[in-house]
């Protein structure tokens, strides 16, 4: 009796994890929202900025799909920094006054707090990938 092929061995599976990134993405920028319709002030602002890096770490997850979880969450807490950084020149501030997704994106003035929260963030995302990946075996 032959055997049914699943496809070229070669190929890996990455279906699966893109989807459950996205989803996670989707989940995230939804709390984010939820946090906003129900609380505000800091509360608000540095939970913005904690699912912030998750977001981003769930789009490097997206896009390298078998990216181990400390990498994803360094890359994201790397790129929120950045970000942050970038603050200081006074561009993000200028685009922002153009743009709602610069806005939303690059931020517009340096906040030093925000540091730590993006590092919430990234252990929180660290957390729920590590978690992922035992529970699926990947």
């Amino acid at each position: 009796m032959k055997e049914k092929s699943a496809g070229p061995a070669f190929i890996p599976s990455v279906a699966g994890p893109r989807a459950v990134a996205a989803a996670a993405a989707l989940v995230t920028v939804a709390a984010g929202l939820g946090v906003r319709s129900v609380a505000g002030g800091e509360l608000a602002k540095y939970a913005g900025d904690a699912l912030y890096t998750v977001l981003v770490h769930a789009l490097v997850l997206f896009l390298v799909p078998r990216v181990r979880p400390l990498t994803a969450a360094g890359s994201a807490l790397a790129f929120s920094w950045a970000v942050e950084a970038a603050q200081l020149t006074g561009v993000p501030a200028e685009l922002s006054e153009r743009s709602t997704v610069a806005r939303l994106v690059l931020g517009s003035t340096f906040n030093a707090p925000d540091l730590f929260w993006y590092v919430a963030g990234a252990a929180l995302a660290w957390a729920l990938h590590t978690a992922y990946r035992n529970r699926s075996g990947a």
